[in-house]
């Protein structure tokens, strides 16, 4: 329903019906944006881990350096899925509204394919 479609009576059934149809939208657009500010995130704390790999790469100790960049690695993995999981738990409270959400599956798949990437990096920068 667009504002062009809305009835004369603004205190109808309708425009509440309108009203509450909108706000379901917004509120499915903020669970969206949510899940890629995580991904964004998690996204970070793969570039910071890549980043104390190089900053530290001369140092004495090789290991400690490995050590911290792992920990943002892991750090991201579990950002990815806290994400799944919070925006699962959004879209399973949606499903009784008529609304259309991005699937849960397309949110799993978007997790799994950063997780792959996260630790296949982590992966590469131990054996750097």
């Amino acid at each position: 329903m667009t504002k062009t479609d809305l009835p004369d009576d603004p205190d109808s059934t309708e425009m509440a019906d309108a009203r509450t149809a909108w706000a379901e939208d917004r509120t499915v657009l903020a669970n969206e944006r949510t899940f890629a500010g995580w991904m964004r995130t998690g996204m970070a704390c793969v570039a910071l881990a890549l980043g104390l790999k190089a900053v530290f790469q001369d140092t004495e100790y090789p290991y400690v350096a490995k050590a911290a960049a792992e920990i943002f690695i892991l750090v991201a993995v579990l950002i990815f899925w806290a994400a799944v999981r919070k925006c699962h738990k959004a879209n399973d409270r949606m499903r009784d509204h008529d609304v259309e959400a991005t699937s849960n599956q397309q949110m799993l798949l978007l997790a799994s394919i950063l997780t792959f990437g996260a630790v296949v990096t982590g992966v590469i920068l131990w054996l750097l």
